[in-house]
């Protein structure tokens, strides 16, 4: 990859130019079509024709441009292309109500959306500032993207040190969704340090994780500075995911822990599949306890499995292997990473505490929130309000979000600590714990759990392993099983839904 210091112009231009760089694979209502093939060659193009488009019709430099789309090759070359101009793109979770949605475009101050058919529905349910432009991803004719593009060579502006690339808006979980301004160096700086650190070159990467999601959008960007190819799916399904995988012989893969979970209930389609090629699966959003472990070993027998941990605000270099070559534990997300600076803060530190950590990754601040208080201590140091301990040998593991603890009887619950008691449970899969209201406790914990295939295990059986594995206060109240935990719209398991679930049963009980 050059020196570039402009985030749009990342691409590895050491190979063909015509070799595929990008498969968009068709969504579950087009089976049988072909995927979208984009080349290097390609997506250069399409990248600068977008650059001299969004100029010619007026955007300016530092101007942004939202984007509301499935997953789709060409959404990465727009994207490109606005941050080769200085414009700067921002992915809008299209998962979110129509409400939010125009929303997030309004904080964002987009003068143009992007976003292909199916989400041009949400932005007819809610009003748009006046002066936004809505353009189509698909089409010839004016509104759309082929009308706007200007083909022809650009080149890249050399952006500021303090010039946002793009915005990343958060889920909102608590509270509306913030606007996370990254910088260009910030970013190349993750692609450079994670090609550094292993390279994709000849890999073939399966994505299937939604691109306004940090994992997915720094995957994307790290096969583009690479010799690599990405089989991009417009959003998970997991049978489609399983047949992505044989189909095109994938090798490194990413997924959240629910996502394995689905891929174990599709036994007409796993038999038979041939999921060998695999050789490296990115794990992250919850820890992979062993079971999680055992099974995923089974389902990809020649994986290595990378339990991984990052923000959107910190970036996803946090940790990594132990420097000493000490093997990384089951459940934990590894040894700091040289290049960061790490450190757990709290009455139980060192030993457990919120992680606090510095890098070039940092956010560069949030877009149009003078009223929400800045994460990042006085000495540089981002404030995650994740909740870590760490070994003896410096390996850590994540107990969850300052958020979730609860307090039942004068206790201190962090949900990652109760579920990963229940995780030890050979015929237990997934685990996870939420608070309830009591009467007399004020909260107590609740959980919801996915059996192993295959096994029986039933309510009292989860609360005796609790009890004779924990503090008392801590075992699950309530149990209810589920065939896979469900996922939020970032891709991480869905709480909130969850707590909300079971607080209604308590009451209808």
């Amino acid at each position: 990859m050059s020196e570039t210091r402009n985030l749009g112009d990342l691409v590895d231009r050491s190979g063909d130019p015509d070799r595929p760089l990008i498969l968009g694979l068709p969504g579950a209502d087009a089976i049988g079509a072909s995927p979208t093939v984009m080349t290097r060659a390609g997506l250069d193009a399409l990248a600068d024709a977008a650059a001299r488009g969004f100029l010619k019709h007026g955007l300016a430099r530092g101007d942004r441009v939202a984007v509301l789309a499935a997953n789709r090759p060409d959404s990465i070359a727009v994207m490109l292309g606005a941050m080769r101009a200085g414009i700067v793109p921002v992915p809008v979770n299209y998962r979110f109500p129509p409400a939010t949605i125009a929303a997030v475009i309004a904080d964002s101050g987009a003068r143009l959306v992007l976003c292909d058919g199916p989400r041009r529905a949400s932005l007819a349910q809610a009003p748009l500032p006046g002066d936004v432009t809505v353009v189509s991803f698909d089409g010839e004719d004016e509104g759309t993207l082929s009308a706007l593009l200007d083909p022809g060579p650009f080149e890249p502006i050399d952006p500021r040190p303090d010039e946002a690339a793009l915005f990343l808006y958060t889920s909102g979980s608590t509270g509306r969704p913030k606007g996370v301004r990254l910088s260009h160096a910030s970013h190349l700086w993750v692609a450079r340090t994670r090609m550094r650190d292993a390279s994709l070159t000849g890999e073939r990467v399966l994505i299937a994780a939604p691109l306004y999601h940090m994992n997915a959008l720094a995957l994307a960007l790290l096969v583009c500075a690479s010799d690599a190819l990405a089989v991009l799916m417009p959003q998970f399904d997991a049978r489609q995911y399983i047949d992505a995988i044989e189909r095109y012989r994938c090798t490194w893969i990413t997924a959240v822990p629910p996502m394995i979970a689905m891929m174990l209930r599709e036994h007409d389609a796993l038999a038979g599949a041939d999921l060998s090629s695999v050789r490296t699966v990115r794990m992250g959003s919850a820890p992979v306890n062993d079971t999680l472990a055992a099974k995923t070993h089974e389902l990809l027998p020649n994986a290595r499995l990378i339990n991984a941990y990052g923000t959107t605000e910190g970036g996803p270099i946090v940790f990594g292997p132990h420097p000493e070559g000490l093997p990384t534990p089951t459940g934990s997300v590894g040894y700091p990473h040289p290049d960061v600076a790490s450190r757990l803060a709290g009455p139980d530190a060192p030993e457990a505490g919120v992680l606090e950590m510095r890098s070039p990754a940092l956010m560069l601040g949030y877009h149009n929130r003078p009223d929400t208080p800045s994460p990042i201590t006085a000495d540089g140091f981002y404030r995650t309000g994740d909740v870590f301990r760490r070994d003896g040998n410096g390996f850590h593991y994540v107990l969850g979000r300052t958020d979730d603890m609860f307090v039942s009887g004068g206790e201190n619950i962090f949900p990652g600590e109760v579920e990963s008691v229940l995780e030890t449970h050979p015929d237990i899969l997934q685990a996870l714990v939420v608070p309830v209201e009591d009467e007399i406790k004020g909260t107590k914990p609740v959980a919801f759990v996915v059996r192993r295939p295959g096994a029986a295990i039933d309510e009292e059986g989860v609360k005796r392993h609790a009890l004779a594995n924990a503090p008392a206060y801590q075992h699950p109240r309530r149990v209810w099983f589920l065939e896979a935990l469900p996922l939020a719209t970032t891709g991480k398991i869905d709480r909130n839904g969850l707590r909300a679930r079971a607080e209604e049963a308590v009451r209808a009980s």
